[in-house]
């Protein structure tokens, strides 16, 4: 599961209409990817960190809590 990018995205109050659009995915696609069942394409992440997070390392954003882990 991505924590970093839910809680990024919350933080900064963007609706997550407003990243599946940019995306052009639907819900479940997105909430797929949120959760780690799909993951997302390389242009996906440079896309969501450019458009709203482009003081945050790449890293940090898509760090997948499951391999923080152990």
């Amino acid at each position: 599961m991505l924590h970093n990018l839910k809680a990024e995205i919350a933080r900064k109050n963007i609706s997550r209409r407003e990243v599946r659009t940019l995306l052009g995915i639907s819900e479940k696609a997105f909430n797929n990817k949120l959760s780690g069942l799909n993951e997302f394409t390389f242009r996906q992440t440079l896309r969501i960190k450019n458009t709203y997070f482009p003081d945050l390392d790449l890293e940090y954003l898509f760090e997948d809590s499951k391999e923080a882990r152990g």
